[in-house]
C-alpha cells in the first residue's frame, strides 16, 4: 500500500450533523475532545480538509500548545480543485508547511504553499495520497467537511473513522458527517468494523475500522 494511513476524525450531533443549517459552524466538541483532537494532530504527519472548510471557518490546522506542549505541527493539506483559497487564509501562514492539492484546469497562483496538481477537473485522491507518500507522509488525518469525508469513504481510502458524538440535536437539512450521493440500495452501504465506544467529556467517542470488501466504488 503506497499511500499513507488515512484516519477520518470529526465531531457530530446525536442526529449526525456537523454544522447548523446553511453550514454555519457550531461548537460540538468539548474541552476533553479538543484535547484528544490536538493529541491526534500531533501524532500524524498531515491534516487534510476541503476548500469549503477553509472558506467557512478559516482554521490554522495546527496543534495548540494549550493541549500538547512542544508538539511538531503536521503538514496541512487543502483540497482546492479551482485554487480558490484566499491569500490571507490562516492555513497559509508560516507556522507549518502547507500543500494545496489542485487540478490541471486551475489557474496557478503564487501562494505560501506547495501546489500539487492531481487530476483534470477534480482532485484525484489516489494520486494525491501517492504524492504525499513520496514526500514521506505516512499518516493523514482527514477533518472534513462532509463531502470530503464521503469521497474518501466511497473511494475506499479510509483505514479508521473516529467520531465524537456531542450531546445535542441540530435536525433539519444541516450538513451531515457524510455528504455526497447516499446509498440507493443495500449493496452501496459502507460497512464499518466496530473498534471502540467510550464516554468522553460531555459526549461519546466512537471508533471504527473500515471494511474494504464492503465498500462499493
Amino acid at each position: 500500500m503506497d499511500r499513507p494511513k488515512v484516519i477520518i476524525n470529526a465531531a457530530m450531533s446525536v442526529d449526525g450533523k456537523i454544522a447548523l443549517v446553511g453550514g454555519k459552524r457550531i461548537k460540538i466538541s468539548d474541552e476533553e475532545d479538543f484535547k484528544r483532537v490536538h493529541k491526534m494532530r500531533a501524532s500524524v504527519d498531515a491534516i487534510l480538509v476541503g476548500i469549503n472548510t477553509i472558506l467557512k471557518d478559516d482554521p490554522k490546522l495546527t496543534v495548540k500548545e494549550k493541549y500538547v506542549a512542544n508538539a511538531k505541527n503536521p503538514v496541512r493539506v487543502v483540497l482546492d480543485s479551482k485554487l480558490r483559497i484566499p491569500k490571507n487564509a490562516r492555513v497559509l501562514n508560516s507556522i507549518a508547511k502547507t500543500i494545496i492539492a489542485t487540478t490541471e484546469n486551475a489557474k496557478i497562483r503564487e501562494l505560501n504553499a506547495e501546489i500539487v496538481i492531481c487530476g483534470k477537473d477534480k482532485v484525484d485522491l489516489k494520486c494525491l495520497l501517492n504524492e504525499l507518500w513520496k514526500r514521506g507522509i505516512k499518516s493523514v488525518m482527514v477533518e472534513g467537511g462532509g463531502t470530503v469525508i464521503s469521497s474518501f469513504l466511497r473511494e475506499n481510502l479510509v483505514d479508521e473513522l473516529n467520531v465524537f458524538v456531542g450531546s445535542l440535536v441540530i435536525g433539519g437539512g444541516a450538513p451531515s458527517l457524510v455528504e455526497g450521493i447516499g446509498a440507493k440500495n443495500e449493496n452501496e452501504v459502507i460497512r464499518l468494523k466496530f473498534l471502540e465506544c467510550k464516554p468522553l467529556g460531555s459526549g461519546i467517542l466512537l471508533r471504527y475500522g473500515v471494511r474494504d470488501e464492503d465498500i462499493v466504488e
